[in-house]
């Protein structure tokens, strides 16, 4: 039997410790929400769900959570397809501009967040988009059209473009062979960048901040506002409700492309 050596040992700790330190505020802040107390505190002296009625039941919260799920929808309703129609451009095209699409198309992952919320809101308001629910949706659409443009991309190299030609040889155009052929082929790699726009507009909180307000604003804004005025479980309740529901979608946008690059 072989044993680990002591280098493979010490990866093993440190990388438990990194997996420990990541997972830390979930593991404080879930048991936090069915706290029975009347502020935070932990461990929680007693157990209760009130603060998740109490959330479910305050008009406030759940309007920040209509605003929040309409634009994460609309996000993807509006990211996934431009995602595609770039992904695919990039992929079939041999001009070198194109590259500098695709770099451009990847900015907001690389420009901090920070500077890109305040460029938004001096455009905004210019053009009279700040606190307004369209506002909100492009700016989450440029912020999501990245992640569906990698995912979309990974997917399109995996696939082999003679199926396409062939199709189109046989009498198809171009976007009908696309639909036939392509988009059957690489649609876990659509839903996976689709989920991940979702996400990312439903845990954007920096852009939120600056340009969302009065009745559209989303569940991260109304968050970070209740934090200044009051702090109680409800924080945590909701904080427990989104990282569960980023997490099952993580787990679907990773299963779906597991399965597109094992087809």
């Amino acid at each position: 039997m072989m044993r680990a050596s002591p280098a493979r040992i010490l990866l093993y700790v440190i990388s438990a410790l990194v997996l420990v330190y990541l997972i830390m505020p979930v593991l404080i802040i879930a048991p936090i929400s069915f706290s029975g107390a009347r502020f935070l505190s932990f461990p929680p002296p007693s157990f209760s769900t009130r603060w998740y009625q109490q959330y479910f039941s305050n008009p406030a919260w759940m309007q920040a959570t209509r605003v929040t799920l309409t634009v994460a929808f609309l996000t993807v309703v509006i990211a996934t397809p431009l995602g595609v129609a770039a992904a695919y451009a990039i992929c079939q095209s041999k001009l070198r501009i194109m590259r500098i699409v695709h770099m451009a198309l990847l900015l907001p992952l690389v420009v901090p967040i920070i500077i890109t919320a305040v460029g938004i809101f001096f455009v905004y308001a210019k053009i009279g988009l700040v606190a307004t629910m369209p506002g909100l949706v492009l700016a989450n659409v440029m912020l999501g059209l990245p992640y569906v443009v990698i995912s979309v991309l990974a997917g399109l190299q995996s696939f082999d473009p003679a199926q396409e030609m062939v199709a189109r040889s046989l009498g198809m155009n171009r976007l009908r062979s696309f639909f036939a052929v392509t988009l059957p082929q690489i649609k876990s790699s659509v839903v996976a960048g689709g989920i991940f726009a979702f996400i990312s507009a439903m845990d954007e909180t920096i852009v939120a901040l600056f340009i969302s307000g009065g009745q559209y604003q989303p569940l991260t804004k109304r968050m970070f506002t209740a934090l200044r005025d009051e702090i109680d479980p409800t924080i945590a309740a909701i904080s427990t409700l989104m990282t569960a529901a980023s997490f099952m979608l993580v787990l679907l946008a990773t299963r779906l492309r597991r399965r597109n690059a094992s087809c």
